[in-house]
């Protein structure tokens, strides 16, 4: 894994970019947006979004624990406060054009904005699973839960940290992953309903826990991992379950119970593969579009929802994919270069006037879009 360090008189790390994450994110949100479009043969796309979590966990776990190699401790402060000026932007301007046209467009819905203070608030995973709340901001779910995961994570990992002999790490985060599995399946064998267990944090804290495990391998460099690597190319086929995944719709307990599990791992796999920078896997998710859809992803996924709701009761599922993708991104595109632009800059201490000095390489971005 490579490391950049930052120029004297910044804090931090980061990693190295590699174009291929941000062409795993396109993916992800390509599967997402099928899946809301109701394509045919695509009802399991909604594991896009377990990709994601994956993603999300592997690339915070590895710049905390870089950071606590380097400097002996992490700053809360400085982490919350790059994630807040990273996502609340976006999110506060997304929300703020629903509050303002979802009354023109939906005359009928009396909560609209019930339901965008319940997402601003990071609370949609367990508004959904309980109260139903938001609705036509159904999606607003992943992003609670990934919030729940960076309000939590960052002081649980440091206490595993201190208390774990060292290059033994890797082995409490495996038994998390176990327990937040095991946490799953017991309230699958409680009865509770399919959608009360797939919205919420706690029930799908794996694929975060996941992502976690491989920085915590990466960092640490077992024996038995490093040999594991080594014969990647035995199990990257493994991958090649994820698309007969795709029969497994909403409702079906098996995805709950173990199409999760399968999407996490092959997730896994393609990052590792993906790491070496070389290879068919790297190739393929480093194709330009893909990288620029990537780069997107979040601003995809914030805008994407109310819109292919709204084009999917008049239209076919082709022209919603088509329409709902291109005014996705479109509208992504307006508040990257100018919102979450201008963020980034007060997040980095730039000044607005000052141009911005790219980099060799760039750090890596996080999470759901280029974070």
């Amino acid at each position: 894994m490579e490391v950049k360090h930052k120029p004297a008189g910044s804090a931090g790390v980061a990693l190295a970019y590699n174009p291929a994450l941000d062409g795993l994110r396109g993916v992800a949100i390509a599967l997402v947006l099928l899946s809301h479009a109701h394509a045919p043969l695509f009802d399991g796309a909604f594991y896009g979004v377990d990709v994601f979590f994956v993603l999300s966990g592997f690339l915070i776990t590895s710049l905390l624990l870089l950071e606590r190699e380097r400097t002996g401790g992490l700053d809360y402060w400085r982490f919350y406060r790059r994630r807040f000026f990273r996502l609340m932007p976006a999110l506060a301007l997304f929300l703020a054009a629903y509050c303002l046209f979802a009354p023109f467009i939906w005359p009928d819905l009396t909560d609209i904005y019930s339901d965008a203070l319940v997402s601003l608030l990071y609370l949609a995973d367990y508004g959904i699973a309980f109260f139903d709340s938001p609705d036509t901001l159904l999606h607003m779910w992943s992003l609670s839960v990934e919030e729940h995961f960076y309000l939590v994570w960052p002081p649980l990992l440091m206490l595993i940290v201190r208390f774990s002999p060292k290059g033994r790490l890797w082995r409490p985060v495996a038994g998390l992953v176990l327990l937040a599995w095991v946490w799953r399946l017991f309230w699958i064998a409680q009865g509770q309903q399919f959608y009360e267990i797939f919205f919420r944090f706690d029930t799908r804290a794996t694929g975060l826990l996941m992502g976690a495990l491989l920085a915590a391998l990466l960092h640490e460099q077992p024996a038995w991992f490093t040999a594991l690597r080594a014969r990647l190319s035995h199990g990257i086929w493994f991958v090649l379950a994820v698309p007969l995944l795709m029969e497994q719709g909403w409702d079906d307990m098996n995805a709950l119970a173990w199409g999760m599990t399968v999407v996490e791992v092959a997730t896994m796999v393609v990052l590792m593969a993906v790491l070496h920078r070389r290879g068919p896997a790297y190739e393929l998710l480093s194709a330009p579009a893909l990288v620029w859809v990537g780069k997107l992803s979040y601003g995809i996924y914030l805008w994407h929802y109310p819109i292919v709701r709204y084009l999917r009761a008049d239209l076919p599922w082709p022209a919603t994919v088509v329409l709902g993708f291109a005014l996705s991104t479109a509208l992504a595109a307006l508040s990257y270069w100018t919102v979450e632009r201008w963020a980034m800059r007060l997040r980095d201490g730039r000044p607005a006037h000052t141009p911005e000095k790219r980099p060799a390489r760039q750090p890596a971005k996080l999470a759901l879009s280029g974070r």
